[in-house]
């Protein structure tokens, strides 16, 4: 069996493969993965959503009834922008202790520390519950690859617990919002401009749109660690030339839930209170994550990482939505804690880094509390 590389090592390594999404290109950055997962032990799947859109799942059953720990993290990333870049964003440049790259911290080093934890498990005697690893395609596009393999029926199998290795600077977050994005569409009659009596200006209804948009009240108290729903008017798209009536104008509209919100429920009180004129459709639907800071297996995270980290950490929650809306639900609800060694704060920035010793952290980090899980 070939030795694997450290978790930094395959940091650089993913980070040379360019998945930026769309349109994405999962595959060889999968296969490459799987390579070394199988060589380790694992039991490994693939499962496209489209052409080289690529998840794969890895399995190390363990022993007894005990449902597997479930590790997950995306290998997608988003475009580089239009501000250039101080290097080759594909090269793992290393500089004052800084991983360089798109993806360093959102989420490839996330995804290699616990491929290297994982690894490290399964040169131990067979775990008892054992572990699944769930690697995505398309999350950075509203968990397209989770929800496929959710879909699938079966392919996930079971989990009692989810680590979600997205960037929090190795702090366990709790949970995070969900996120309804809408596009509304408003439809008019379109004429001349110089008679625009005999026309329908679909601007100025959805200027009004805009206005009741802004006044929306979600009817809800704020949640004690998440806070307020919010909604933001992202972008406004109408109008055919100068010199004709608009015919149509298209809103898109950014949701951000609280636990307790259904998304189905809140898009029929948007419709009632838009109107007919407004056809509502939704682009993203994610829910919510949230578990009790004091659920049992949570409590023992937290240990772990007060031991690792020096100090208590504080009860903390991710600004994003993560692919464990999608598998949290598929696993029925599991404790589920977002930790990885990324900045948040540099997800999807110019210039992206993740601090080098942050990765080695999140190692030691995943494989105390997978050995806690398995009775190691």
């Amino acid at each position: 069996m070939p030795a694997p590389p450290s978790a930094l090592e395959l940091t650089r390594q993913l980070l040379r493969f360019d998945t930026i999404n769309p349109p994405g290109r999962e595959r060889s950055c999968a296969e490459h993965l799987g390579r070394i997962l199988e060589d380790g032990g694992f039991e490994v799947g693939y499962h496209e959503f489209a052409e080289a859109r690529t998840s794969l799942i890895a399995r190390l059953p363990g022993s007894g009834d005990k449902p597997p720990l479930c590790f997950t993290g995306h290998i997608d990333t988003v475009p580089l922008g239009a501000q250039p870049w101080r290097g080759d964003p594909f090269s793992g440049e290393i500089e004052d202790a800084r991983l360089y790259g798109r993806g360093s911290s959102d989420m490839k080093s996330g995804v290699a520390a616990f491929v290297i934890a994982a690894l490290g498990l399964a040169r131990l005697s067979r775990p008892a519950g054992g572990l699944v690893l769930v690697i995505t395609a398309g999350e950075e596009t509203g968990c397209e690859g989770a929800y496929h393999l959710a879909r699938l029926g079966g392919v996930l199998g079971r989990a009692g617990a989810i680590v979600v290795g997205e960037p929090s600077s190795n702090q366990p977050y709790v949970g995070h919002k969900g996120a309804l994005w809408l596009e509304a569409r408003i439809r008019g009659v379109t004429a001349h401009g110089s008679m625009p009596e005999k026309g329908v200006n679909a601007i100025y209804k959805a200027a009004r749109a805009v206005r009741k948009l802004e006044d929306f009240g979600f009817n809800v108290a704020p949640h004690p660690h998440l806070g307020k729903p919010t909604l933001n008017v992202g972008t406004i798209r109408g109008g055919l030339n100068i010199n004709s009536v608009p015919d149509e104008t298209v809103i898109t509209i950014d949701i951000r839930t609280v636990p307790g919100q259904t998304h189905e429920s809140l898009s029929d009180m948007l419709a009632s209170d838009l109107g007919g004129d407004v056809e509502l459709r939704p682009l993203v639907d994610v829910e919510g994550v949230w578990t009790d800071p004091h659920d049992p297996w949570m409590e023992d995270v937290f240990a772990v990482m007060t031991d690792i980290l020096g100090e208590p950490p504080g009860v903390h929650t991710a600004t994003y939505f993560t692919d464990a809306s999608v598998l949290s639900p598929a696993y029925g609800g599991v404790p589920t804690v977002i930790l990885g060694p990324g900045e948040a704060a540099m997800a999807h920035q110019t210039d992206e880094y993740c601090h080098v010793e942050r990765i080695g952290q999140a190692v030691e980090a995943y494989g105390r509390v997978a050995k806690a899980w398995c009775g190691f």
